[in-house]
């Protein structure tokens, strides 16, 4: 029984000792240092090694790198950095395995810059895999960290992309701190980039131009995963898939978020010395949002590539920095505008200009800064700028960039002709016939415009269904215009994006662009028809419409202070204004429930779709096209998919219940509870178990715990009660509220109030407001 146990303890020695070769991983007692340039971990197939890399003077970052080709002081391909943004000292800075099982990084061997936060009772190793993996895992090989969880700029072949993760660029090409750019999915389940930098942020992956659908994306998914195959097939659950330019061959790959905002694939060539490009997301590198920086334009040509060069009266803000873009040469000054002119930069300018706090698209003047100028192909038009008048006089006539030259030379080519002979009478009669078959084309052209005006539904004059709906019908071409190309977003959600817009009588409207353009003509109108006829000041008034090919828009009246979740965090929501929406929103929902010829299920209840006028009245949006139903047949319908927002769903829509109107019974509870807490529902709460650990409950369970538990002492309102409030509230008012809510968010749907009855209780509860009735 000696020997084995001996056999053991030796074992033990040589998987705890220090010294253990590193071509095995790092063990727990071990560390890396700095001053070590063979402190080196490889994988296995020799593709990969991590350790410490120079990032700058007496500055270092432990990283991993491909192998080929060959990893330089100057020259290396980097794939991960654990410390990218604060390096460490050149001397006695370490990565540490702790026997309790963390990875620790030392800067200077006292300060902890980085480090896992991993615990594990017992023996634990560091391992670099041959995927460029680096991976800590426990005795029994449990993964209790890893590199692919964690990806810096690059993604490799099979490391999985999800929502946890994002790509950031580095700063510049010599620079590995984070950049501007980022690879993200965002709240729609949508790959993007965006740039965020010093001064202004803006999406610009998929375009901006197009609608999700329109670019071929999908919002209707919730993994939101992306992978990079190792034969060079990328996949998203967005729908977004891209084969590289050598797909199929299987060679060492990689997909970078380059420092210049370019999403690229790169293969390694065979010969291991070099690599290509095999995709990339933008072939016009000027498309980029924030390459060149403010006030400058971006022009590109294969000849020389990309340039950035300021606009004329404008310098460079920062040598050899273009993210900060150009500032002007000139005095800035708002009296003097008999000393301005405009100068025009000729061919082919789009700018993205920026106002306020939104992001605008013109091809015209911009009052403020100029973003993203480039030179799109296929645009022809002039840009202007307005520049002192003695910077203008400088320019001979207008501003022009290189632009490709091509050959001007013209090669005529001979034509000859045969003129045929023809007699006289054969051209009399040609002649006649030609006129007569004129003034009966002119006639039948008279009488058809005629008829068309007589009857046409679109123009503006004849623009109002009367009849039918009364409320405006519009063209595709007036909406463009009215919100500037669909230029200002003021929100979206999964049935759309609304707009502002200005109307051609002067109103001001949100027009809602809806993602469904699959609806045909006659379903959307008949549905279009019923919203139209709902009218009630607790719903958003809709005030028309458009059918046009496959567009398919909805005009609503606008509303000054946005939605109530915008506002809930606001100062000014009082607990007047709060109880208010409360009341409002349950008035307009008891309408669309029991007061309509067709009910109306929302089925999307929540802050978002309630939106706040002038004078803080709520409004119910976005029930438009929600769900009609006839009276009948609303406690036996079965929808095919489910509808909502996660947090706000009734369990019905979980277990495949029947949905009726207890569904927007008990999102109207959980928007009572966020009114008077201010928690959001998706968040969840973490609180006190029994005074020493922490666990997760929901915001329905956190205020029935609250409730339960100190009710009798009356201390549980100033627990739940939104901070902001300071105090300042109505007791009886806010008792009615909370009891409201936890009856509407029943489990048992036959256990919710309806919200005829909602109304009621509020009312009577709120009985100082009962004289506005």
């Amino acid at each position: 029984m000696a020997t084995p146990l001996i056999l053991l303890f030796f074992l033990s020695v040589l998987l705890w000792n220090p010294s253990f070769s590193l071509s095995d991983g790092l063990q727990a007692g071990s560390s890396l240092s700095v001053e070590a340039p063979a402190d080196v971990l490889t994988s296995p197939d020799g593709s990969f090694s991590a350790g410490f890399h120079p990032v700058g003077k007496n500055a270092y970052s432990f990283a991993i790198w491909f192998n080929k080709p060959t990893c330089t002081a100057k020259s290396c391909t980097i794939v991960w950095m654990a410390n990218r943004d604060q390096p460490v000292n050149g001397k006695s800075s370490k990565l540490s395995l702790l026997r309790s099982g963390n990875l620790v990084l030392k800067d200077a061997g006292h300060i902890i810059v980085w480090e896992t936060n991993t615990v594990s009772a017992t023996a634990v190793g560091l391992k670099l895999e041959n995927g460029g993996n680096l991976v800590l895992r426990d005795f029994e090989g449990l993964i209790l960290w890893q590199s692919y969880d964690s990806p810096t700029d690059t993604l490799l072949p099979l490391q999985s992309f999800n929502e946890n993760s994002n790509l950031v660029s580095s700063r510049s090409q010599g620079n590995y701190s984070s950049g501007y750019y980022k690879l993200y999915f965002d709240n729609d389940n949508v790959l993007c980039l965006v740039y965020k930098g010093p001064e202004f942020s803006s999406v610009f992956w998929p375009s901006p131009w197009l609608l999700r659908w329109e670019a071929g994306r999908s919002t209707f998914n919730n993994s939101k995963i992306a992978v990079l195959d190792s034969l060079g097939n990328f996949t998203s659950t967005d729908n977004f898939t891209f084969l590289s330019a050598d797909y199929g061959s299987n060679i060492s790959r990689m997909l970078k978020l380059d420092s210049d905002g370019n999403l690229r694939s790169y293969s390694l060539k065979e010969d291991g010395e070099a690599w290509i490009v095999s995709w990339l997301a933008f072939p016009q590198p000027c498309m980029v949002h924030g390459c060149c920086g403010p006030n400058s334009i971006c022009i590109y040509s294969p000849s020389f590539g990309r340039k950035c060069r300021c606009s004329p009266g404008y310098k460079l803000k920062k040598p050899n920095d273009w993210s900060l873009g150009c500032e002007p040469e000139f005095p800035l000054s708002c009296n003097q505008t008999d000393q301005l002119d405009f100068l025009k930069l000729r061919h082919r300018f789009s700018v993205q200009v920026y106002q306020s706090s939104r992001i605008r698209w013109y091809i015209l003047l911009p009052k403020t800064q100029l973003l993203n100028g480039h030179r799109p192909p296929n645009f022809n038009a002039d840009f202007y700028v307005k520049l002192p008048k003695a910077i203008v006089s400088s320019y001979i006539d207008t501003v022009e960039y290189p632009e490709l030259q091509c050959s001007n030379h013209v090669e005529q080519l001979e034509r000859k002709y045969t003129k045929r002979q023809q007699n006289k009478s054969s051209r009399f009669f040609l002649w006649t016939a030609c006129s007569i078959g004129g003034v009966e084309l002119i006639t039948i052209l008279l009488v058809w415009n005629f008829f068309i005006r007589t009857n046409d539904k679109s123009s503006p004059t004849a623009g109002y269904l009367l009849a039918t709906t009364g409320f405006r019908k519009y063209t595709y071409g007036e909406l463009k215009k009215a919100t500037n190309t669909f230029s200002e977003e003021i929100g979206r959600g999964a049935g759309g994006i609304v707009y502002k817009a200005t109307l051609s009588d002067g109103r001001v409207a949100a027009i809602k662009r809806l993602l469904d353009a699959n609806k045909g003509e006659a379903e959307f109108l008949a549905e279009v028809n019923t919203i139209g006829k709902l009218n009630h000041m607790n719903l958003i008034e809709m005030w028309g419409y458009c059918a046009e090919g496959k567009h398919r828009l909805l005009v609503y009246e606008y509303m000054e202070h946005g939605s109530l979740a915008e506002n809930i965090s606001s100062k000014y929501l009082d607990w007047d204004k709060r109880f208010d929406i409360a009341l409002g929103t349950a008035r307009g929902l008891a309408y669309l429930h029991e007061e309509c010829l067709e009910w109306v299920l929302h089925c999307d209840i929540k802050p978002q779709n309630i939106l706040i006028d002038s004078n803080y009245r709520p409004k119910v949006s976005d029930f438009g096209l929600s769900w009609l139903l006839n009276r009948g047949d609303v406690k036996y319908s079965k929808v095919s998919r489910i509808r909502g927002t996660r947090g706000y769903m009734a369990p019905e829509w979980v277990f495949n219940l029947p949905i009726t109107s207890k569904v927007d019974v008990y999102s109207y509870g959980i928007l009572l509870l966020e009114l008077v807490t201010a928690k959001s529902p998706a968040m969840g709460i973490e609180v006190s178990d029994d005074g020493s650990s922490k666990v997760h409950r929901t915001l329905v369970e956190w205020v029935r715990g609250e409730v339960a538990r100190a009710l009798e002492s009356g201390t549980w309102k100033h627990v739940i009660l939104d901070p902001k409030l300071e105090g300042i509230y109505d007791e009886a008012e806010m008792v009615t509220m909370v009891n409201v809510a936890l009856r509407c968010v029943q489990e048992d749907r036959d256990q919710r109030p309806t919200m005829g009855e909602v109304v009621r209780i509020l009312l009577r509860d709120g009985s100082h407001r009962s004289a506005e009735e």
